[in-house]
């Protein structure tokens, strides 16, 4: 199989270990690609619910495919996250191609880029982590119950139906907390004059220039493989956002391409507003 090359990859909320973590998938899709750099940014083995009984061998898969990754050349970087946060006691620690640490910064063609999980913006976490860890357990069962609900669904030949998604649409406080997070990081960015910022934690891809009266940020979210199946990719200066298919990877984003569109837009609304005068 030819695998793409990528000059770098983020991942993150993979959760290896839990019921609702879709390994097989990460692993024909790290199958697929050939990075330069690759970023684990946070929960990628979910420590909080580790079980001795349920790490199956998909999920072992991953791990040594990583291990592969990084013996063949990738530089590998994981960021620890909340789920993972036992793995802090060995932050800065270097082997081969592999480190661990707590937040990284690189430079991309002259752009500074900011990556870190983001769970330090999370005061369930931070002050009350019973709370976050009972939430995540039931998460996970929530997750394990919706895909029961879609194979029944899928042999009506009805569409899946995500539980989670919904929950997180209607319920305000969970968009608040959605708006929060991106606003809290993209403010932090633009103060320390970084070009990107790129999170996980909140499992909501995304990808969306964020602005105040100091300057501009580009913020960037690689969402999950719980849910969205999703990873961010950067090459020859181009963001993009994939979302994984059953029988292929496809760009749903492509962060560049937006932009341009936008500024036509803008360019296209100034000129008629000029013509109208």
């Amino acid at each position: 199989m030819r695998k793409r090359i990528v000059d770098l990859v983020v991942i993150s909320d993979v959760h290896l270990g839990t019921y609702g973590c879709h390994a097989k998938e990460l692993f024909q899709y790290l199958s697929t690609i050939k990075p330069k750099v690759l970023i684990l940014n946070g929960d990628i083995i979910d420590i909080w619910q580790f079980r001795k009984s349920y790490f199956p061998k998909s999920h072992l898969k991953v791990v040594k495919k990583i291990i592969d990754l990084a013996s063949k050349g990738t530089e590998v970087h994981y960021i620890t996250g909340n789920h993972d946060e036992m793995l802090r006691k060995f932050s800065d620690t270097s082997i081969g191609n592999f480190s661990i640490v707590d937040k990284l910064v690189l430079d991309l063609h002259g752009k500074k880029a900011w990556f870190f999980h983001g769970d330090v913006f999370d005061a369930s976490v931070q002050h009350s982590k019973w709370i976050a860890k009972l939430g995540g357990w039931g998460y996970d069962w929530l997750i394990l119950f919706n895909r029961f609900i879609n194979w029944c669904l899928q042999k009506l030949g009805k569409e899946p139906y995500s539980f989670s998604k919904k929950i997180k649409a209607n319920v305000k406080e969970a968009v608040k907390f959605i708006s929060d997070f991106e606003h809290t990081a993209s403010e932090l960015a633009i103060e320390n004059e970084y070009d990107y910022v790129v999170c996980g934690h909140i499992h909501e891809p995304k990808m969306i220039r964020k602005a105040n009266k100091k300057g501009t940020t580009f913020y960037l979210n690689s969402g999950d493989w719980v849910e969205n199946l999703t990873s961010l990719e950067y090459h020859n200066k181009r963001w993009k956002l994939y979302r994984y298919d059953l029988d292929n990877q496809q760009v749903v984003e492509d962060f560049f391409e937006m932009e341009e569109k936008l500024s036509k837009q803008l360019i296209s609304y100034f000129l008629d507003a000029n013509k109208k005068k």
